[in-house]
């Protein structure tokens, strides 16, 4: 059972998710639609064992990147939480984040991308919230797994083209091997 702090924090963190190489002119109308339906659903783990052998291993694998164990233990929730909602999995937004801002929460791009996921902020008013924080790892989360759902609907299941969407290299191999080569040696491994 997630607690109400939790919730709330999850919340917070995925709103905000989105990597750029999209302007405000190209929104695409569906995917802004996508984004204010995941701004008030959440979900979590399905049982305490799973959640702790899933937390233990991936706290592990973070801990270079975020030292201290209480953070890393967030993000890791958090990121369980909106992939899981999304039906992504957790361990490929792992990946994209590691690509992305090396889990540096406060990342902004020179493109103006924010967060984890970077996420380009027009789409806050774009699906008019304005008000949300993209700092807030819960709402960085929770627009990047959307987006990321919505480019792998789109492109049918093909991983590649659903990352480079994300990136905004569309039809470009560098990106989307990056995500994918971090995902096959650092996050799947068994």
């Amino acid at each position: 059972m997630i607690s109400v702090r939790h919730l709330i924090l999850a919340t917070s963190l995925t709103i905000l998710l989105f990597a750029g190489g999209v302007s405000a002119q190209q929104a695409d109308p569906e995917l802004r639609d996508a984004l204010l339906a995941a701004a008030s659903d959440s979900s979590s783990f399905e049982d305490r064992f799973d959640a702790e052998v899933w937390l233990t291993d991936m706290s592990q694998r973070l801990r270079r990147q975020v030292k201290d164990p209480d953070e890393r233990v967030n993000i890791l929730k958090l990121v369980h939480l909106e992939a899981k909602r999304a039906n992504l999995p957790p361990e490929l937004i792992l990946a994209v984040i590691e690509t992305e801002s090396n889990f540096d929460r406060y990342a902004i791009s020179v493109a103006g991308a924010i967060g984890l996921m970077q996420i380009m902020p027009f789409w806050l008013d774009e699906i008019g919230r304005p008000d949300d924080n993209l700092l807030h790892i819960d709402t960085n989360l929770r627009y990047g797994c959307t987006i990321l759902r919505f480019y792998l609907d789109k492109e049918k299941g093909d991983l590649r083209r659903a990352l480079g969407r994300y990136n905004g290299s569309l039809g470009k191999r560098k990106y989307p091997n990056k995500v994918i080569d971090k995902l096959t040696k650092k996050w799947f491994q068994a």
